[in-house]
């Protein structure tokens, strides 16, 4: 995990990778219906409106459905993990980032600590932010953020191949790897890959890039 601070300046057409952990490496999301809400948030939250997540639930089937306005940000990938989340975005208006993060981290935390009984900070301080300011380090980037989850597989299974690997990745739902490989979900609407370069133009190319990195790495998947 890098240890960089919030100094990092947010300028539009660059690109970012933003992440935090749980205080104290608490878990941040304790079912699957706190993986969801904070789902449903990064939606939700990328506008420059106000939202109330319950009222939206109340007038729409999905919160997919809702129309939101201009985004703030446009989301490459992510990956949520039980005590840590992992962003990958540019900005598409001035203070977007910031804005962006605020609402959902401040939303997310709300929904939580209301849930938990629990009071006081949910994060490990603030957002955590890495410029991605040259090419090969954002292409990178995707195949980090979506192998995250292959931690969460038994370090002492005999049958944790590269082949078995991709078969979890493929299975996790909360990250945007299964949108950048072909399953059609309506939380594929968090994600606007437009602003970014075209570096996987089918998901054949998505998933060899994954196969590549794991073939450089075959002992370990070591993701901080």
């Amino acid at each position: 995990m890098y240890m960089t601070t919030r100094t990092v300046p947010f300028v539009e057409t660059e690109f970012y990778h933003i992440f935090n952990r749980g205080t104290d490496k608490r878990l941040l999301y304790q079912s699957e219906l706190d993986f969801r809400n904070f789902i449903e948030r990064m939606y939700l939250s990328n506008s420059n409106e106000s939202i109330n997540v319950r009222d939206i639930k109340k007038l729409n089937d999905s919160v997919f459905d809702y129309v939101r306005q201009d985004s703030l940000v446009a989301i490459g990938a992510y990956c949520l993990m039980p005590n840590h989340f992992h962003l990958l975005v540019t900005p598409l208006v001035e203070g977007g980032v910031t804005k962006f993060m605020s609402k959902l981290m401040t939303g997310y935390s709300m929904y939580f600590n209301k849930k938990y009984e629990r009071t006081g900070t949910l994060y490990e301080g603030p957002f955590k932010a890495k410029h991605a300011s040259y090419d090969e380090y954002l292409k990178y980037l995707y195949s980090y953020i979506h192998l995250n989850p292959a931690k969460l597989m038994s370090e002492t299974d005999a049958t944790n191949t590269k082949e078995a690997t991709l078969d979890f990745l493929r299975s996790y739902k909360h990250s945007s790897y299964q949108d950048y490989i072909g399953i059609d979900r309506e939380e594929g609407k968090i994600l606007n890959p437009a602003p970014f370069p075209d570096y996987f133009t089918t998901s054949a190319e998505h998933i060899e890039q994954l196969k590549t990195w794991l073939e450089f790495n075959p002992d370990k998947i070591n993701l901080k």
